[in-house]
């Protein structure tokens, strides 16, 4: 397999920071990506994906995913996708370890809530947040806002998963008028790995979740023949052991399927482009599943729709935590002086006021908005198990 190497972000050519930083304030022999992962990492938003839903609200069983532990699985496939293709490793990790930093509590359901809510300020997109978060809300350094993160990964996180058209979410084109992120354009191919490591992540690990849960059945799950064509070479290997001792085995072939198939197919799209302006200017996703497992992985994810996000207890779960999300929204919205002093509107009017009341929302774990609910509104019971 031949890399491309030729193709990565070279840290040393990167289009810089908005705000510049003395030399002296670099602490350790690290690059520009290495200090933007490492930024992330140590950022109190990062820190709050631990409580924070992947597909169960607020699980109590230690072994379920949440937005944390899924984008630490995403950026270990991230990594191995960008270390075989030759890429770079400390942006595509930076990249995986972000691309979950602004979902509100609650997940999707609690974005629907929150962007219908904020309806009349904008609305509310999570991808759009990341950029508002890492550029505006989180600001632990005395000299500027944000974490001042370089342009390649704040234009990966913007974009990862391709060109954004206009309209624009209200947080993205504030985010790009401060510094032209190239919307129009295709990203790096670190973070189109990003995106398809993201992919390949929560297919199989929901697999596993959805399983440990009784979502469906292993015997369900056979019916999709990407599962059963992986399924059966575990078996041949394994005959005589237990169905349930072979699912985690099942899991990690099924990754090993998906990174091989991916490696091949964006070598084969990329052949013979000379440069990442290139890559930009390609028109199309060059990292990505080949025809044929790209049709296997969406009946996978059709599978997974109807059995797992949409069964009825996860559905049921999800309307009480969109009941918590509103309810938050209008208690501080007809009392905005209930939000904490550091988080009030800095500026007059109702826009204002309602994206100052978003940001607050959007910032809280499950947890935190279920007990702030109970004590601003009323009890509430909110199976924390799904």
């Amino acid at each position: 397999m031949r890399p491309l190497a030729h193709l990565a972000a070279d840290p040393a050519r990167s289009r810089g920071r908005r705000h510049s930083e003395q030399p002296g304030a670099t602490r350790g022999p690290r690059d520009a990506f290495q200090r933007d992962r490492d930024r992330i990492v140590h950022s109190i938003p990062f820190r709050r994906l631990r409580h924070k839903t992947q597909v169960f609200v607020a699980p109590d069983g230690d072994h379920f995913r949440v937005r944390l532990t899924h984008s630490l699985e995403v950026a270990q496939i991230g990594r191995t996708l960008a270390r075989a293709l030759g890429l770079n490793e400390d942006l595509t990790e930076a990249l995986c370890l972000a691309h979950d930093i602004g979902h509100p509590p609650f997940g999707h359901s609690g974005e629907d809530a929150l962007a219908a809510a904020m309806a009349e300020a904008g609305g509310f997109d999570h991808n759009a947040h990341t950029l508002r978060l890492l550029t505006r809300l989180e600001s632990p350094y005395p000299a500027w806002p944000g974490l001042n993160l370089t342009w390649e990964t704040l234009e990966g996180l913007a974009k990862h998963n391709g060109p954004v058209a206009a309209p624009l979410p209200w947080a993205l084109a504030e985010a790009d008028g401060e510094w032209d992120l190239a919307l129009g354009s295709w990203p790096s191919l670190e973070a189109q790995v990003a995106a398809i490591a993201d992919d390949i992540a929560y297919d199989n690990h929901d697999i596993d979740d959805g399983l440990r849960a009784g979502l469906f059945t292993l015997d369900a799950l056979l019916e999709v023949p990407l599962v059963a064509r992986t399924w059966s070479g575990v078996r041949a290997r394994y005959p005589d052991l237990a169905a349930e001792r072979l699912v985690p085995e099942l899991v990690r072939d099924q990754i090993g399927l998906m990174v091989n198939d991916v490696l091949e197919e964006t070598q084969r799209r990329a052949a013979g482009l000379a440069s990442i302006d290139e890559v930009r200017a390609a028109g199309r996703a060059l990292a990505g599943f080949s025809p044929g497992l790209a049709a296997e992985e969406k009946a996978l994810k059709s599978f997974l729709h109807a059995r797992m996000y949409s069964a009825p207890p996860v559905l049921a779960v999800r309307e009480k935590a969109q009941q918590v999300v509103a309810g938050l929204w209008a208690a501080y919205s007809s009392d905005p002086s209930r939000l904490p002093a550091d988080w009030r509107p800095r500026t007059a009017g109702r826009t204002a006021a309602f994206r100052a009341i978003g940001d607050f929302i959007a910032g809280m774990t499950d947890r935190y908005a279920i007990r702030q609910y109970r004590e601003l509104i009323r009890p509430i019971e909110l199976p924390e198990g799904f």
